[in-house]
């Protein structure tokens, strides 16, 4: 019996890349988090996540390393003035930024490694590395929709519910800046959506760096 062919997908497998980042964003409530946390979870993508560092406080059911890496003031300035962090921002008076170094050499072993930012730090991660981002927005099916979703998320008080409302209506403004939007209308479709948007992504012939040596290997197999 003769050995059955490779498939394209394990050829395809075989062709080095330059890995990419999925960054997705969204207004409270519409779904980011809980899709950012299925993908990375499965196996099958083999996804990395962004670890940021901050200078608030470590919570007690906080891991360092695992959740944040908890630094001090001194140290996330040295590292913002030497231009290691691809995107920062106060909050609450802390700091928070994701360090440039890491994501590099993710990037550079041929792996992915996915962001849950707003647009701020889409912004920030854009200018720094605009070949290697791809960018999703997701939003809700419609205004009331979100609202039932934080009401029944049931962790906010009814005035903070009101002011993520009104912050969503500036970030889903933001829209148009990002490379795919989904509506999250249904978890499983727009999971679905997110998935094909990451294979279409990883097949780009600008980010698989071993494509040109692979085509003259096979046209010097043809032509031995």
């Amino acid at each position: 019996m003769t050995e059955p062919a490779k498939s394209v997908a394990s050829v395809s497998e075989t062709i080095a890349r330059r890995g990419l980042i999925l960054i997705l964003s969204s207004p409270s409530g519409a779904g980011k988090t809980t899709l950012t946390r299925a993908i990375a979870q499965d196996p099958a993508w083999a996804l990395d996540v962004s670890i940021s560092v901050t200078t608030r406080s470590r919570r007690p059911s906080e891991i360092d390393g695992r959740h944040y890496h908890f630094i001090d003031r001194e140290a996330f300035e040295d590292l913002r003035s030497r231009d290691d962090l691809l995107e920062w921002a106060e909050v609450h008076g802390n700091y928070y930024g994701t360090p440039r170094r890491p994501v590099e050499k993710v990037l550079g072993s041929g792996r992915d490694m996915i962001f849950d930012i707003d647009y701020q730090g889409t912004r920030q991660v854009r200018a720094k590395l605009a070949q290697d981002v791809v960018t999703v927005f997701i939003l809700p099916p419609s205004l009331a929709e979100l609202r039932q979703r934080l009401e029944r998320r049931a962790e906010d008080s009814a005035e903070t519910i009101e002011k993520r409302l009104a912050n969503a209506r500036t970030e889903i403004q933001r829209w148009s800046e990002y490379d795919y939007v989904i509506v999250n209308e249904d978890l499983q479709d727009a999971f679905k959506a997110l998935q094909g948007i990451l294979s279409a992504e990883r097949l780009k012939r600008s980010r698989r760096t071993g494509l040109a040596q692979f085509v003259d290997g096979l046209l010097a197999k043809a032509d031995a």
